[in-house]
């Protein structure tokens, strides 16, 4: 007897099925969970009040534009067993499972020097033992080591369905239209050449409204100055608490919900306890930090902490080539007639470098397939854009420092 489906009304797609008792119960894992807990965007509700939405929802639409991507396929005479459907489905729908609190910007502090693609591996891994070995597949499919190439392209490729995924989701609640892709066409010249995620080649304009979107969206919202500042001092926040600990101007209880990550090294190796605690983190967790840090004795956490509480941040400064060292003495040199100590100094005065590559040439192509069956790189087929330029990361260059 089929089980009865479970419907969650999403407001990009409308009712997404579940029809799956096992991603059903992957669901309403507490490691799935908790992203209920994690935003998205990071801090960029700072800038786009409307960007309050969660890793949840966007993993839920991920799962569903795959599900689209698979039955498009499967129309197209392409064999996918009920197997790999759900394996396809499931390596997606955990695909983000190992971010932090406010997502990126709290990834590499928290586990130093680990990213959250390593701690999803992990987390999934960790499933995959609670469910008797029923992720195998999917993890194949996660890691590329499945011989369907196409189906790990669909997870993590050039466009993939994540991607299909946050850029309409991410364009519908920060309201930046520029990121509105159509997806739906996008995924209808989805097809499949030599186990290779090709598009027919009518799809060109769609995919290169894709490829726009993407990078408009990227320095127009991702990198937008104001949510960069605030990760930045997020980072400065957590880099100064540690500190305190490692250098004992800190007390921290056993009892303080970052006391098992104090002592983790920079390896890949996580113990189970110390993943277990990370897992319980969301942001919650770091805004009550951040709240309690307002009234704090130090002087930088509690200066930095308040720039986020009351949304009082840094000026930010962003050009096309590299500050000069004399650019950042300047602004130091603003400092001498506050309470900020020279010691404190790169604290509030810093710079550094943020990237947008819009096509990685390194990786698989994005492919068309004419009528002929025949394949062409889609680099080939747009002789008006220039693909060099897009395979470049473009970078921009800020300088952040406090308001006069």
């Amino acid at each position: 007897m089929q089980s009865k489906k479970t419907l969650f009304n999403d407001p990009i797609y409308g009712f997404i099925p579940i029809d799956s008792d096992l991603i059903l119960q992957l669901i309403n894992h507490p490691f799935f969970q908790r992203l209920r807990r994690i935003s998205q965007m990071g801090l960029s509700n700072l800038v786009y009040p409307g960007a309050h939405h969660t890793r949840f929802e966007h993993a839920i639409g991920a799962m569903h534009v795959m599900r689209m991507a698979v039955n498009v396929l499967k129309q197209k005479g392409i064999e996918i067993s009920h197997e790999e459907i759900e394996a396809m489905k499931i390596a997606v729908l955990l695909h983000d499972i190992g971010h932090g609190p406010f997502s990126h910007a709290s990834e590499n502090i928290l586990l130093k020097g680990i990213s959250h693609e390593v701690i999803s591996l992990k987390v999934i891994k960790k499933l995959n033992e609670e469910f008797n070995g029923k992720l195998d597949l999917a993890i194949k499919i996660f890691t590329n080591n499945y011989n369907r190439k196409f189906m790990y392209q669909l997870v993590s490729g050039q466009i993939d369905v994540d991607r299909l995924d946050y850029l309409k989701r991410d364009s519908f609640y920060t309201g930046v239209t520029e990121g509105n892709i159509n997806t739906d066409r996008i995924i209808a010249m989805m097809n499949v050449e030599d186990e290779n995620l090709v598009f027919e080649e009518k799809a060109v304009h769609s995919l290169e409204k894709f490829l726009l979107a993407r990078r408009l969206m990227y320095w127009q919202v991702y990198l937008h100055k104001t949510s960069l500042a605030a990760e930045l001092v997020l980072v400065k926040i957590l880099h100064r608490f540690f500190y305190l600990i490692a250098n004992k101007k800190e007390d921290i209880p056993v009892s303080h919900v970052l006391y098992p990550l104090i002592r983790v090294s920079s390896e890949k190796e996580i113990p189970d306890s110390v993943l277990n605690s990370y897992l319980l983190l969301d942001d919650s967790d770091i805004m009550h930090l951040l709240k309690s840090w307002t009234y704090h004795k130090d002087f930088v956490l509690r200066t930095l902490s308040k720039q986020i509480i009351y949304r009082d941040l840094p000026k930010v400064q962003i050009q096309n080539e590299a500050f000069k060292k004399i650019d950042v003495e300047k602004k130091i040199d603003q400092l001498k007639d506050t309470d900020i100590k020279k010691s404190y100094h790169d604290y509030f005065v810093f710079s550094g470098n943020i990237s947008n590559q819009t096509y990685v040439s390194d990786h698989s192509q994005i492919l068309l397939i004419n009528k002929s069956t025949c394949t062409i790189p889609l680099t080939e087929s747009i002789n008006y854009l220039d693909f060099n330029q897009f395979s470049k990361p473009v970078y921009r260059y800020y300088l952040c420092y406090p308001k006069q």
